[in-house]
């Protein structure tokens, strides 16, 4: 096993290559793809050093020589994929500037359902993440407050769409795993609630459950949890 650095080190303040030997046969750039390409097949926890080493054809060591720790590798895979951002020139309206950018980060996520768990900000300054900051602050330019609070609204944003789209994929696997319809298990757990809320123990719960019968809008739902929190940092 590749022994781990004595001193703190960031990835992309090592270089790729020495000004000596040979050119490496493989760049960072394909070893994030490879390891995207599996953690969108098989889910993070198929992602192993031994594993990429192999869909690149390599030898678990050499890929060390590259990468020298795991969480390296899930730092150039969180950055490959947060270069699939567009940055539309801003409009002026930074609500809806960031509402669009929550946007594609939902959408992001779920094209690469592992992301939610890789989320950190350990992560948050890779280039690609550094250029999608910018542009974020760039939304915000005409938001009078001090840069400080418009990193707090980015980060709070960011932790909203986070939970939300982490919540859907767990239901969306919950749901495949089981042995009948979704319809079917909804039914029953709401045949169930009914039951419960009936009984006059939960008598809030049941003026929540009546005030509107009608299905729930997770879209709507969505789209309201972002303009809170932006309105929020908007009235402080």
């Amino acid at each position: 096993m590749a022994v781990r650095p004595a001193v703190p080190e960031v990835i992309w303040a090592r270089p790729e290559r020495t000004g000596r030997g040979p050119r490496p046969a493989h760049s960072r750039s394909d070893i994030a793809a490879a390891a995207v390409r599996v953690a969108d097949a098989e889910g993070i926890d198929a992602v192993t050093m031994r594993k990429i080493a192999a869909e690149l054809g390599m030898g678990t060591m050499s890929l060390y020589n590259y990468v020298p720790r795991k969480e390296d590798l899930y730092e150039l895979m969180v950055d490959a994929v947060s270069g699939e951002y567009s940055y539309p020139a801003p409009s002026g309206d930074w609500r809806a500037d960031v509402l669009g950018l929550a946007r594609q980060t939902r959408a992001l996520m779920h094209r690469h359902p592992w992301l939610p768990r890789l989320m950190s900000p350990v992560y948050g300054f890779s280039p690609n993440a550094l250029t999608y900051l910018e542009y974020c602050l760039s939304c915000l330019d005409p938001l009078e407050h001090p840069y400080g609070a418009k990193m707090e609204l980015i980060a709070a944003v960011t932790g909203v769409v986070t939970t939300y789209v982490a919540n859907e994929i767990a239901t969306a696997e919950r749901t495949r795993s089981l042995p009948w319809s979704e319809e079917q298990e909804q039914a029953v757990r709401i045949g169930y609630l009914g039951g419960q809320v009936a009984s006059g123990r939960y008598p809030r719960l049941a003026a929540a459950f009546t005030e509107d019968a009608g299905p729930i809008d997770l879209e709507a739902v969505f789209e309201r949890a972002l303009r809170r929190t932006l309105e929020g940092f908007a009235a402080s």
